[in-house]
């Protein structure tokens, strides 16, 4: 740190990271210049159909809710949230009871608040990465030790593990993965758990957009090492109203409902909460039906265009988001989603996730268009990029060519060869895209969508009298962009 002056904080604190999220509309708009309105998010994960109140066969709505809420203002909330977990119980089914649940202000104060209940500074804490940053966010304020198994070991932890271990944290399905994992999978862990003291904290978030048969929020009520957490703010697309509950063994629940803060839920929130959790057919309301199927439709489409990029390689569909590796491709993750970001689309660059790096990023799932113009958007980057390597590569051909000439290279790493004994002085045309046929060269279907000019049938740049000619012109003083100009009507045009 910088500045080095003593503050009446705990020493650990200091050097503590923030976690980063996606859903940074205003920061990329005061960045890029662009309209907040404008910019398509693809970095954070919620209901593709938007909220339930711009879904007229849900039957709510939201000034209903406000009106009702206006003459609450004046009054501290009902502490006890009897509606709300009467609401949430009826709403997760499974023989769950009101009294084991525990309302929260979103997801993140109610993770704060089972650590800061469980754990004591130096206590270890599992962590299988990749998973949401949030579990290691609010372990390090306490004080915790994180330990790191991968996923892929969840099942076999050692017995010592879990017996040094105060909790252990699972996201069912995955963040930033999309893994689900089966109920009975879970089951068994549970038991393992309770056996070796160690909570078992399960994070639902995700479940109703997902396969919400897989849910073990029944376990905690014979269970006081199990703990489910669900958010509201996923599955209604309401990010903006901080909503969320945990679910807990009665008498788990009723020390945490006495350890959380006071008030948490305001009116407006615990209203609109209500409401929500009492939607006609609940986690089977034809709002989350609908949107579970859009989710499967439009995630296998959109995995299949991602998976079409080349260095692309989507993985499975199981919630609305898709984490995609994109270790053999042009950019790192952090390059491609400043580009996107400055075309006013945001995806998640997953180097924040423990383990990552820069190989790899997750997309919402969205409407169909939406998709589109993330294909789209990503086309125009390598497109972009694609420009900049043929400036670089034609200047560093020029540069070479003043020293030693035309070169005899048969080869280039970067296309096949056109035809025997070609020569790869340009490894990018200088005239791309010329968009003239004359060349052999033409538009195609690109697999991300829209046309995009193909090279592969034009022989002439390959062709070593005609790369002197080119070099000829382009060797004069001036400007580079300008000299490209003057071959092409000196040199390509009279051949054409």
């Amino acid at each position: 740190m910088s500045d080095q002056r003593s503050v009446p904080l705990r020493e650990h604190l200091l050097a503590l990271k923030p976690c980063r999220h996606g859903g940074l509309i205003q920061e990329t708009s005061e960045t890029y210049g662009i309209p907040e309105n404008e910019i398509l998010d693809f970095s954070a994960n919620f209901n593709p159909l938007g909220s339930p109140f711009d879904y007229p066969e849900s039957g709510l709505n939201f000034e209903d809710i406000i009106k009702k809420s206006y003459g609450k203002l004046l009054e501290y909330p009902d502490n006890r949230y009897v509606e709300f977990r009467e609401a949430a119980a009826k709403f997760v089914g499974l023989g769950v009871t009101p009294q084991s649940i525990i309302p929260g202000n979103g997801s993140t104060e109610i993770v704060r608040l089972v650590v800061e209940s469980v754990i004591e500074k130096g206590d270890k804490v599992l962590l299988p990465w990749p998973t949401f940053g949030e579990y290691e966010m609010q372990c390090r304020i306490m004080g915790a030790e994180p330990v790191y198994p991968s996923q892929e070991e969840i099942d076999t932890l050692s017995d010592k593990m879990l017996e040094e271990a105060k909790i252990l944290f699972i996201c069912n399905p995955n963040n930033p993965t999309g893994r689900l994992r089966s109920r009975e999978e879970l089951k068994a862990l549970a038991e393992r758990c309770r056996e070796h003291k160690t909570l078992l904290y399960i994070d639902e978030a995700f479940i109703e957009l997902s396969d919400p048969s897989q849910s073990v929020a029944d376990l905690p009520a014979e269970n006081d090492y199990v703990f489910v957490m669900r958010s509201l703010t996923k599955d209604f697309a309401i990010p903006g109203i901080r909503m969320g509950f945990g679910i807990a063994s009665p008498l788990v629940a009723d020390i945490l409902n006495r350890a959380r803060l006071s008030w948490n839920l305001g009116a407006i929130a615990n209203n609109t909460g209500i409401a929500l959790l009492n939607i006609e057919g609940g986690i089977d309301s034809s709002y989350l039906k609908k949107a579970r199927e859009t989710i499967m439709k439009e995630g296998e489409v959109l995995k299949a265009k991602l998976d079409r990029i080349r260095g692309f390689k989507a993985g499975e569909v199981n919630v609305n988001f898709i984490f995609v590796d994109i270790s053999k491709f042009m950019l790192n993750s952090s390059e491609l989603t400043a580009r996107l970001a400055a075309r006013g689309v945001l995806i998640r660059d997953c180097v924040s996730f423990h383990g990552l790096e820069k190989d790899y990023i997750r997309v919402a799932v969205r409407n169909e268009k939406e998709n589109n113009r993330l294909i789209a958007a990503i086309g125009d980057v390598i497109t972009e990029w694609g420009r900049e390597q043929a400036k670089n590569e034609l200047q560093h051909v020029i540069e070479k060519a003043t020293e030693e000439g035309i070169g005899g290279r048969k080869t280039c790493e970067y296309y096949p060869c056109h035809f025997e004994g070609q020569n790869c002085t340009f490894c990018f045309c200088p005239f791309y895209p010329c968009e003239n046929e004359k060349t052999g060269g033409k538009w195609i279907q690109s697999s991300r969508g829209g046309r995009v000019w193909s090279c592969v049938d034009c022989h002439l740049v390959h062709k070593k009298e005609i790369a002197q000619k080119i070099l000829d012109c382009l060797m004069h003083e001036g400007d580079t962009e300008e000299l490209v100009k003057v071959a092409w009507k000196e040199v390509m045009e009279p051949i054409l």
